[in-house]
C-alpha cells in the first residue's frame, strides 16, 4: 500500500511539475514571432506530463507501455498519411519542424500520445463507448492544432478544405486513427486509481488553445477558439463534473 501510496505522490508531482514547465514554454511561445524551438519544447513536455501522470494512475511499465505503442501508431499514421494521403488527405511537413524521419517530425508521435492518454482519461463508458467517446475527444483537439500548425507553416495541405484551409477527411482519419489508439491504451492502461492529472492535462490545453485563438494569436480567430474550445471544454467539464460528484 505504502508503495502505491509513494507511486502516486512521485507521480502526481513530477507530473504538476512538467505541466507548470509546459504551461511556461506555451507562454513564452506567444511572445515570440517565430516559436518553432519552443513548440517542441511544448510538445516534449506535454509527452513527459502526461506519462509521469499515467504512472501515478496505473504504474510506470503499464504507463510507458501506453504511451510507446499510441506514439508508434501515431507515427504510423502520419507516415502513411505522408505517403499516399490516407488516412487524412493529401499534405506533406514543411522542412521548418526538425528533425524528421521519412518525412515525419519525430515530436509529431509524441503529440499524439500525450494528448491521446488525457484524451482516454475526459471520456467515460466502458468498452467501445469509452474507447469511443475518447476518440472523439482526441479528434476535438485537432480543431485548435490543424489551424494552429497551419498558421506556423509546419505542413501544407494539397487541397484547401472548409475549415481554415482543413479538408474534412483529415477529421475523418483523425477519429479513424484516434479510435484505434484509444483502444491500444484501453488494453494497455485502464483501470487506472485516479487519472486526475491527465484530466488537467486536457483541460489545460483545451483553455490555453481557446484563449491562444481568441486573444494572444495574431489576428486572433474566434471561429476555431469556438469551435475547439466548445468541443475540447466539453469533454473537460463532464470530466471534472464526475470527479466532482463522487
Amino acid at each position: 500500500m505504502t508503495d502505491v501510496l509513494t507511486r502516486r505522490r512521485t507521480g502526481s508531482v513530477a507530473g504538476a511539475l512538467l505541466l507548470s514547465a509546459m504551461v511556461a514554454a506555451q507562454v513564452a511561445t506567444g511572445l515570440q514571432p517565430r516559436p518553432i524551438g519552443l513548440t517542441s519544447l511544448v510538445v516534449i513536455l506535454l509527452a513527459l506530463s502526461s506519462v509521469a501522470f499515467a504512472a501515478a494512475a496505473c504504474g510506470l511499465r503499464r504507463a510507458v507501455s501506453a504511451f510507446a505503442s499510441a506514439a508508434a501508431l501515431g507515427y504510423g499514421s502520419e507516415l502513411l498519411g505522408v505517403t499516399t494521403g490516407v488516412p487524412f488527405g493529401d499534405y506533406a511537413y514543411t522542412a521548418v519542424l526538425q528533425p524528421q524521419l521519412f518525412g515525419v517530425p519525430v515530436i509529431v508521435p509524441l503529440a499524439w500520445a500525450g494528448m491521446g492518454l488525457a484524451a482516454y482519461a475526459v471520456a467515460r463508458g466502458t468498452g467501445l463507448t469509452r474507447i469511443g467517446l475518447g476518440a472523439v475527444a482526441l479528434t476535438a483537439w485537432d480543431l485548435f492544432l490543424d489551424p494552429q500548425m497551419i498558421r506556423l507553416g509546419l505542413w501544407a495541405w494539397e487541397h484547401d478544405g472548409p475549415y481554415r484551409g482543413v479538408p474534412l477527411t483529415n477529421f475523418a482519419g483523425w477519429l479513424v486513427v484516434s479510435f484505434l489508439m484509444m483502444a491500444l491504451i484501453h488494453a494497455l492502461a485502464r483501470d487506472t486509481a485516479d487519472d486526475t492529472g491527465l484530466v488537467t492535462v486536457y483541460t489545460v490545453m483545451a483553455v490555453m488553445e481557446t484563449l491562444g485563438f481568441a486573444l494572444v494569436f495574431q489576428p486572433p480567430d474566434p471561429l476555431v477558439a469556438a469551435c475547439g474550445g466548445l468541443a475540447m471544454g466539453a469533454f473537460a467539464v463532464l470530466a471534472w463534473r464526475r470527479r466532482w460528484q463522487r
